[in-house]
């Protein structure tokens, strides 16, 4: 009976916190970071655990939430300036694609004559047809978060708050913890190691590569005078999250674009600048930042990355490769258990 009344009690528990289970995750990924700056503070500061716990916290604020919150605000800037630029026809998008469509080569438009789209009026009417829906979902979510603003508010709340106490009470949840894990006492604390490496590893590398990406294509983008700049930058960096194949969703349709309507050296220049800087970023930081250090070669990275944002959203980054990394250290440790029980 105590057995299923616990089971029973952690569902519903579970079930109250569901809700904030983004805003717990970070929390619990802010106390894992950032919690060897703790530590030495902590002794600087004669044991006064409130106080360290405290500047930890402003760290935060000043490295993570305040950063964020100023590229959130230029964002919403230069997306709000995109808009009025398409919405006062200063901006065609029409016109580009009538350019594109006429610099089609013959082989290209009869493909896309035998895929249903014989000529560009009938493309622009579909294309018209999806920016009206583009443009409704926008001012639905537009008006959504205008009304989640609170919610926001409150999950960063929680979160900084959580992150304050993990931070301040480590050692003892670190040992409530390791008493918990249902594995034999000589293996938890390769368990707990293995998950705070591959924690730290796949979201300082994952963030990082992710921004250095965004702030290089931003870059490449700016000088080519390509219209939101930042807005890409954005873009690039979120899908940056995806291992090899993230910031070239974006760069390499553009530099097709230049190079079907008569902008071959800047096609050129954008393709090498993509290869040789913005992809060498990722093929040589990725597997120093995130699969060195958390054992499992780029594919299984890559993999139970869009895996764990198909089933997580945006969080699912960090719990996929995770998941991924504990379980082959649980199966490694089943395999050699047996002879170091004997």
């Amino acid at each position: 009976m105590p057995p299923l009344l616990l089971a029973i009690c952690a569902l519903a528990l579970c079930w109250i916190l569901l809700p904030f289970y983004g805003a717990i995750l970070w929390a619990l990924i802010i106390a894992v970071l950032f919690t060897p700056i703790y530590r030495p503070l902590l002794t600087k500061l004669r044991q006064r655990r409130n106080l360290a716990a405290g500047l930890v916290m402003l760290l935060v604020l000043v490295v993570g939430v305040l950063p964020f919150a100023l590229v959130t605000a230029s964002l919403a800037r230069e997306a709000s300036a995109v808009y009025q630029l398409i919405n006062s026809g200063e901006w065609n998008p029409a016109r580009y694609l009538r350019g594109l469509f006429d610099a089609l080569p013959a082989w290209l438009a009869a493909l896309l004559k035998s895929a249903g789209v014989a000529d560009f009026d009938h493309l622009q009417a579909q294309l018209t047809s999806a920016l009206a829906q583009g443009s409704q979902f926008v001012a639905t979510q537009a008006f959504g978060i205008g009304i989640d603003t609170f919610g926001f508010i409150a999950s960063l709340g929680v979160t900084l708050y959580l992150a304050f106490f993990l931070i301040r009470d480590e050692g003892e949840l670190a040992r409530t913890a390791e008493l918990a894990l249902p594995v034999p006492p000589q293996f938890k604390p390769e368990l707990i190691t293995k998950f705070m490496a591959v924690v730290r590893a796949t979201v300082k590398g994952s963030l990082l590569i992710a921004g250095i990406q965004g702030m290089l294509g931003g870059i490449a983008f700016w000088f080519l005078g390509i219209k939101g700049a930042l807005l890409w930058a954005v873009v690039m960096a979120f899908l940056s999250l995806l291992p090899m194949i993230g910031a070239a969703l974006v760069w390499l349709p553009v530099a097709a674009y230049f190079f079907i309507t008569g902008g071959v050296w800047q096609a050129l220049a954008l393709v090498a600048y993509g290869i040789f800087v913005i992809g060498l970023a990722d093929n040589l930081l990725r597997p120093m930042l995130v699969g060195k250090d958390a054992g499992m070669p780029d594919y299984v990275v890559m993999i139970t990355t869009l895996g764990g944002m198909a089933v997580f959203g945006i969080n699912g980054f960090i719990i996929g490769p995770t998941v991924a990394a504990m379980f082959i250290a649980v199966w490694h440790l089943s395999i050699t258990a047996a002879p170091r029980l004997q």
